[in-house]
């Protein structure tokens, strides 16, 4: 006779919380090689996609460094997949500064088009019991949308194969958030 055996636990709110900071760390560690792909290629123009793209550096340095710090505070592990997020966020800055900077904004506006829509799922999700995490990715999202809307202004949408450049870029992205979220 088979016993009916009790249901494995299902994610817990912690485990989904546990999950965000995973991702999000992953996310800003990507940005943060995307950029630094990027300034290789750039070096030391001074152009005004290649000083806007240091300040976007800047600020996501400090947002993988809060990450980082929510990671130990709360005893996450980070995703195992960040050698991949290392090799792969740099190669895709560093190709798209290759093709101009233009193509370089286009990655931009695309990567944070997705992780404005993601920022606000999480925030949509998260209770009020985490405030300070809501604080946090509140401010990041309103970075990220900066971001995007200054890649606009510096001609993203006037790059050579724009649409499936952007296209290509966001399902990355895409799948990269489902990856990271879970290994």
């Amino acid at each position: 006779m088979r016993r009916n055996r009790p249901a494995a636990p299902g994610p817990t709110v912690g485990d989904d919380v546990a999950a965000m900071i995973r991702v999000d760390h992953a996310g800003e560690y990507g940005a943060v090689r995307i950029y630094a792909g990027q300034l290789a290629v750039l070096g030391d123009r001074s152009s005004p996609a290649a000083m806007a793209i240091r300040h976007m550096a800047a600020q996501e340095d400090e947002h993988l460094k809060r990450f980082e710090a929510l990671l130990r505070e709360r005893g996450v592990r980070p995703t195992a997949l960040e050698p991949i997020w290392r090799v792969a966020g740099f190669a895709l800055g560093a190709a798209t500064a290759f093709m101009g900077e233009r193509a370089a904004m286009t990655c931009t506006e695309a990567v944070e088009a997705v992780i404005d829509r993601h920022y606000g799922d999480q925030l949509d999700r998260l209770g009020e019991d985490e405030a300070d995490l809501k604080a946090t990715i509140a401010k990041f999202r309103a970075e990220e949308v900066e971001h995007h809307d200054a890649a606009i202004e510096l001609g993203s949408e006037k790059a050579v194969g724009h649409p499936a450049l952007s296209a290509a870029i966001q399902t990355g992205c895409k799948l990269a958030i489902a990856l990271s979220t879970r290994v």
